[in-house]
This record gives structure tokens, C-alpha cells and sequence, in this order.
């Protein structure tokens, strides 16, 4: 059965359920059963009880081949004979490649041209044939569609199909199997169809689970179709969580949402980069930041001493956006200061700055002696400093103990 739209008891749960039960036997020695880990830190960041499911740890890094491996196991053999065509950008198309290399199927994917290399290169390590198409990924969609009519292939969708939604849902399962007494779980959203496997897994065992979908500021593509209550297309997307800019839900992860899902939050940039890097610092774990949205979103919660679970979606992430995000990270958390003052050209100003910072136990990490910055450039000399602080406090101490010497601070960032 490849969509819920083929049942007249589509919101059946009892029987939905069953079909994760099998989902979860198709995906027995194919994916990691990733262990829930219980977070000390934001724990107490959010005065709950937080835990993580880390499918950042799933073989190819993300928990798409849940869904991409029981759709393609389920296929008739015909499908499977005459091969399998997916479009994505990035995790889909590993857990298609995946997937299709362990069952033995060939498989074709469709690529935009602004796939960074890594992944490119995992997928066809996976064994697919990739081909680069377009700009955007509606270009590589369009180019898979035409692929599976003139080669017969079976296009497998990385949302809005039961079977993918029923593989993503075996998470939820697994989640309830590790720690029955949760009170809310946290979900990135995207297309949907990793919430409404994980809504349906959970309602069905127990409705009394609240499960919250999570997005950026820059692509909320579900709390604007659940507000405008039918599916809505957003016109522009801007977010470092790529794995989640998708301008139009699925059909049926919408209608399952609507049903199931009790609500969404909405984060900031800057609580993506705060919270990738504590996942980083404090878990020694890495995610991609589309995988950290439902950390991002604890500090949004207005419940206390809770059992909550943050699902962390995907690692799929390269060292060069690991090393800018945790940078912007740093000064989100007040971690990095980077100052400027205007100095007396006259011997010693700089020993007095450096021994201010040293008694406020400032770390300097770069400084720029510069006079041709300076207001007055006959008499003045500007002194540009970055140092490495312990938070906001500790920042405003430095400015307070600069403007008490003579010194205007001037905020760099």
C-alpha cells in the first residue's frame, strides 16, 4: 500500500500501528535501534528532563533510510527488477542509495547543482548512479519524475508516501519501547514526514503524548498551512537547517498532522547555532542543524520537570558549516567578544587594556593595533580586540571596567 489516501480508515490507528510493528521487523539488522541518552545539561537549561534519540548516529547518518529501506523492501518485485529513481539534496538520497545497494536494486539519483560534494560522493559510494540536474531541487524532482515514465522506474518520495512515513515512524516506536513515561517529544519538521510517522507511532500507544513539531523562523512550512488550515506554499525560505527548507508540506503528512500533532514551535538562527554548539561542547556529538532544532526549541517550553525527548534528526554536516556555525555559536553565547576602543598615542595605553582583560580573566585571541581607524588619527589609535569569554556577564563586567578607566567600548560583535 503505497499512501493512507488508498484507505477509507486512514486515521486507523490500531492498524497503522501494525504496519510499524512490520516496518520495524523490515528494518532489523538494516538500522541502528539508536539509544536514547539523558542530557544533564539541558536538563537543567530548561528545567526538564531531556533526552536525546540521536539518529545522527544512523549508518548514513540520518534517520532517512527508515523510511527510503521499508518503502523499497515492500515494493513489488516488479518494481524492484526495474529499479528505483529518487530527486534530494542530501539524506533521502543516501538512505535511498543505501537501501537499494542492500537489497540489490539499482537505483538512479537526481541531484541539484548545488549539492556540496560530500554528499555527492556518499551516494554513489552507496552504489547509486547520481546525476546532477537543476538549480534547486524542484529541477532534480521534475528530472526524477521524467526518469521513473521513460524508465519505468518507481520514484520513491522522501515524505508523502505510508510506507517512507511508516519507517520514519518505527523512531516513535522505539522511543516509547526505551522510556514509556514521556511527556513530550520534540521533532524537526521539513516536509512532515518524519512527524506524522512518529505522531501516529505515538498516538497510538498513548494519546496522552504531546509531540511538537519544530522549525525555523526562515521555513515554516507547517505552522503555516496548520494556521491557514490547508496546504501552503511559502514563497521565499531562508535557514542554515537545510535539511527543513521545504516550501510545500506532503499531502499526507499534512492531514496526519492536523489530526495528530499538538503544536509547533519556531526558532531563530541563533537559537540553531546555540544549540548545535552545546551539543558539540557538551555531548561531544555532532548534528547538522536542521538535527538540532528540537534543542534549539527547549528554552521555548513553558513546561517544568517533564520527560522530554528532542529527536535529533541528522549529522550529515561538513567541517567547514561545523567551524562557521560554532563560531556564530560563540558569540551567540557570549563566548566570543570582539571589541574596539580609541587609545592615547602615548606610551603604556596598551599595558593598561591588557591588564584590565587580565584581571577580569580575559582570554585575547586576536588584537589589531591600527592608528589610520582612529576618529582622531593625530592623537588617537584604535585598539581592536577579540577575547574568549564565559557569557554575557562576564562581557558587560569588561565594558563596565573599561568605561570606568576612560575607555568607550565599541561593541564589534
Amino acid at each position: 500500500m503505497s499512501c493512507l489516501e488508498a484507505r477509507d480508515d486512514m486515521f486507523n490507528l490500531n492498524e497503522v500501528l501494525e504496519d510499524i510493528k512490520r516496518a520495524c521487523k523490515n528494518l532489523e539488522g538494516t538500522i541502528k535501534k539508536t539509544e536514547l541518552i539523558y542530557s544533564d545539561f539541558f536538563s537543567e537549561e530548561c528545567r526538564n528532563n531531556v533526552y536525546l534519540k540521536p539518529e545522527n548516529l544512523q549508518f548514513t547518518g540520518s534517520f532517512k533510510i527508515r523510511g527510503a529501506y521499508n518503502k523499497i523492501v515492500n515494493l513489488p518485485e516488479s518494481a524492484k527488477k526495474n529499479g528505483i529513481v529518487a530527486s534530494s539534496a542530501g539524506n533521502h538520497a543516501q538512505g535511498v542509495a543505501y537501501s537499494a545497494k542492500s537489497l540489490g536494486i539499482p537505483s538512479k539519483i537526481v541531484m541539484p547543482n548545488v549539492t556540496p560534494l560530500i554528499k555527492i560522493d556518499a551516494t554513489r559510494k552507496h552504489g547509486s548512479e547520481v546525476v546532477i540536474h537543476g538549480d534547486v531541487y524542484d529541477d532534480a524532482y521534475a528530472k526524477a519524475m521524467e526518469i521513473a515514465e521513460s524508465e519505468g522506474r518507481e520514484f520513491i518520495h522522501p515524505f508523502d508516501d505510508y510506507d517512507v512515513i511508516c519507517g520514519q515512524g518505527t523512531i516513535g516506536y522505539e522511543i516509547l519501547e526505551q522510556l514509556e513515561d514521556v511527556d513530550e517529544i520534540l521533532v524537526p519538521v521539513g516536509g512532515g514526514g518524519l512527524i506524522s510517522g512518529v505522531a501516529m507511532a505515538v498516538k497510538a500507544i498513548n494519546p496522552n503524548i504531546r509531540v511538537i513539531g519544530v522549525e525555523p523562523e526562515g521555513a515554516l512550512t507547517m505552522k503555516t498551512s496548520l494556521d491557514n488550515n490547508k496546504i501552503t506554499d511559502l514563497d521565499y525560505i531562508k535557514t542554515s537547517a537545510e535539511g527543513v527548507a521545504v516550501r510545500r508540506l506532503g499531502n499526507l503528512p499534512f492531514e496526519i498532522a492536523r489530526e495528530y500533532v499538538d503544536g509547533i514551535i519556531s526558532v531563530s538562527e541563533q537559537d540553531i547555532m546555540e544549540a548545535l554548539l552545546m551539543l558539540i561542547e557538551k555531548h561531544k556529538l555532532v548534528a547538522e542543524t536542521a538535527g538540532v532544532l528540537p534543542l534549539a526549541a527547549l528554552k521555548k517550553l513553558t513546561v517544568s520537570n517533564k520527560n522530554i525527548v528532542c529527536l535529533l534528526s541528522g549529522g550529515n554536516i561538513d567541517v567547514v558549516t561545523i567551524s562557521s556555525m560554532i563560531n556564530k555559536g560563540l558569540v551567540s553565547r557570549g563566548r566570543i567578544f570582539c571589541f574596539s576602543v580609541d587609545l592615547p598615542d602615548t606610551p603604556g595605553q596598551l599595558l593598561k587594556v591588557s591588564q584590565i582583560l587580565s584581571d577580569l580573566r580575559a582570554n585575547v585571541i586576536k588584537l589589531d593595533h591600527n592608528q589610520f581607524k582612529a576618529m582622531d588619527r593625530l592623537e588617537n589609535v584604535q585598539l581592536e580586540i577579540t577575547t574568549e569569554t564565559n557569557g554575557h556577564a562576564h562581557i558587560n563586567e569588561i565594558i563596565a571596567a573599561m568605561n570606568k578607566n576612560g575607555f568607550s567600548v565599541k561593541r564589534v560583535y
